[in-house]
This record gives structure tokens, sequence and C-alpha cells, in this order.
């Protein structure tokens, strides 16, 4: 072992302790090395590995960066997750961890050494970019073991058979575009020309997914993809997007402590309960943010109340708006359709609560309490009852 280990396990054993004078005194050796840049890298690109592994993916590991660190430490792991990312060919790299890292904007910016590069391009000292990655690598090696949601980089992609009848790229860029216009336009009668045609065309993607998959040989069984819950008012926001999920025949298990919820369904179904959730939310946010500040009768602020029971009451409405537009869907469809789809919907529902029973074996439910705050509850499910849907009426 290298003195630059030993001096990465000095300050890794002081942040166990939460000794700053002896993380303080191992960083500050550390950074007068010389080979501190190529044994710090090397040693965290292992740490990165060995989250793989452990079922992390791109976006876990930024986001629980940011969230227990700070956007620096974020843009840290980003870049170090690049580096680490070289190793593979592309053809054993899973898709979605692509499109992570795309979002992500991760790559190796820089030439030399990673920490001079860092230092230079944030404008700081060697030290202080030196214990930031020693914190980032503190962080990293006390993560828990997650379940695998994809095979890790490095493992063959399972490659699935091409279905004529399945939507198109082309026709997905047409939805993806309508959303984005209905998004951006100031007028209601466009934004609900643009948010029609693309529920149009993704219901039928769904229907269309789920008699496919129930036919022999037809489809993959049930995914997953995590989702992100931040502060504040994380347990009502999870229980948004859980009923948004049960109303999209998927289901949620919220990882509270780490800052995301595993959403469990088929692929037709997962990103569009992420893209309802991620509108519904802003919709919330926006109407809750519209009806100011409240105080009680004294003159203290009574804000945290009525917004955690403005926001119960909003997911709860929404719950019940989404539960009847899926039955009426679902009425018109198999009246259309000439087949009765509740069948096939309720034998995809029951594949996807083996899928949980499977990756989450030892599943504890607890009860949801909140705050509870009379006129909040009232406002949040007139808010809910004004709330758009349309980005998905099933």
């Amino acid at each position: 072992m290298s003195k630059a280990d030993e001096l990465i396990g000095a300050a890794l054993e002081a942040l166990a302790r939460e000794d700053e004078a002896a993380f303080d005194s191992a960083a500050a050796f550390l950074a007068d090395r010389d080979d501190a840049d190529r044994v710090l890298v090397e040693v965290v690109t292992r740490a990165v590995s060995g989250l793989w592994r452990n079922g992390w993916q791109p976006a876990d590991v930024v986001r629980i960066t940011v969230r227990r660190l700070s956007d620096w430490h974020g843009r840290a792991a980003a870049d170090l997750i690049a580096w680490e990312m070289r190793a593979y060919a592309p053809a054993t790299v899973d898709e979605r961890w692509r499109d992570q890292l795309a979002e992500l904007e991760a790559s190796v910016w820089w030439t030399g050494g990673y920490l001079a590069a860092r230092q230079a391009r944030d404008g700081g000292g060697r030290l202080v970019t030196v214990s930031g990655v020693l914190e980032l690598l503190g962080l990293l090696t006390g993560l828990p073991q997650l379940e695998s949601l994809s095979p890790p980089p490095g493992a063959a992609r399972r490659t699935v058979p091409a279905r004529s009848h399945t939507v198109s790229e082309k026709t997905l860029a047409r939805v993806r575009a309508l959303l984005a216009k209905a998004e951006s336009t100031t007028y209601g009668a466009e934004a609900e020309t643009f948010t029609s045609a693309a529920q149009s065309l993704m219901a039928k993607y769904s229907i269309d997914a789920a008699m496919l998959d129930a036919q022999p040989g037809g489809g993959e069984g049930p995914a997953a993809i995590r989702v992100g819950i931040d502060a504040p008012y994380e347990q009502t926001k999870a229980v948004l997007l859980a009923v948004i999920a049960e109303a999209n025949g998927c289901r949620v298990i919220w990882s509270q402590e780490l800052g995301f919820a595993t959403v469990l369904g088929f692929w037709a179904d997962l990103s569009w309960v992420e893209m309802l959730f991620t509108s519904l939310l802003v919709q919330a946010q926006t109407a809750l943010v519209n009806t100011g500040t409240r105080k009680h009768g004294t003159g203290r602020s009574r804000n945290k109340t009525f917004r955690q029971s403005f926001l119960s009451a909003f997911a709860s409405r929404i719950g019940e708006r989404l539960a009847e537009a899926t039955a009426a869907t679902v009425s018109q469809e198999s009246a259309s359709r000439g087949t009765d789809l509740v069948p096939v919907l309720a034998a995809r529902e029951q594949q996807v609560e083996h899928a949980v029973e499977r990756m989450f074996p030892n599943l504890v439910s607890r009860a949801v309490r909140t705050a509870w705050d009379r006129e909040g509850w009232a406002a949040g499910h007139t808010a809910a009852d004004q709330a758009s849907l349309r980005t998905r009426d099933r």
C-alpha cells in the first residue's frame, strides 16, 4: 500500500468518526503529494464500479451526492462516473444508463490530472479540491446495496426482437413534441389541442402494448425505474406519485432516506407515470404558491401544516380523478374493440405485484401521517379538481 493510499484510508476513517481535525490533516498531507491525483481518482473509480454491482445507477449516485453533500460534489461525481464508464464497450452498456449519462452531462472534459483540472475550473485551492473528492469517496463507500433494475455496465445487453406493430420512435418523437408545445404555449385552446393529440397517440400505444404482451410469446415482463422525491413535503409527494402509479397499473416503493421511489410496471406505463408526476407536481406547487401565506390568530405562521394538508388533499383527489378516467377509458376501449380489457389489464397488474414481491421480499408498509389543516385540505382538493390531466387521459 502506498503512502497516498494510507492517507486516503486515514481520511475515510476520520470522516466515519466525524473527526474534522484528523480529516483535515490527512487531506493536507495527501494534497502535498505528487501522486495524489492518480491514486485518489483510482480509488474513487473502484468505488463507483462497486456501486454498479450493488444496484446503483448514474442518476442515483449523483442524486444522493447532491442530497447529502452539495452541488459541487454532484458535479465531481458525474465527472468521475464518466471517467469510470470509459472502461466499457458501448454494446455492454444499457440504453437507460446512456440516457442518464446524457442527462447528467457526464463527460471526460479534462486532460491530464483530474484534481488539477477541477481546481482550475473552480478557481479554488488544491486542498479544497482534494478534501471535496475525499468527502465524495466517503459517501460512495458507505452507500447501501440496492435492488438491481438493469444489467450493470460490462454485461451483454439482452436484445428484444423488434415487433412490427409497436410504436415507432417517430411516433414517440411526435408525442414528445406535442407535449413540449402544450407546456410552452400560453393559450389554453392550443394546449388543449396539443395535449389531446398526444393523449390520443399514447393512449392507443398503452392499450396496444397491453394487448400485444397478452399474446403468447409477446412482450417482456415488468421493469422498474427510480424517481427522485425532493424536500420539502417528501411524504405527500410520494403519495402523489403512488396514486398516479396505481391508476396506471404501476406500484411505488418509497425509499425515504435515499430520496427516491422505485416505480414498477410495464414500459408503456412507466414513462407516463414519471411524466405525469412531474407535470402534476409543478401544477400543485404553482397553485400552492398562489394561495399565499397562512397565519394563526396569534400571528404565528401555519404555512407548514397548511401546505402539507394542501398537498395531501391534492394527491387524494388526483387519485380519484385518475381512477375515474382509467375506468371510463377501459370501458370505452373495450366497447370499441369488442374485447373485454378488464381481464387483460388485471393479469398485467398481477404481474407487477409479483415483480414487487420478487424485488422487495421484505417490504414493510407504514401508515402515512401528516399534519392537518382544514383550509389547506379544501384548497388542495379544489386545486386537484382544476389540475390538467391531459398528459395522460387514459
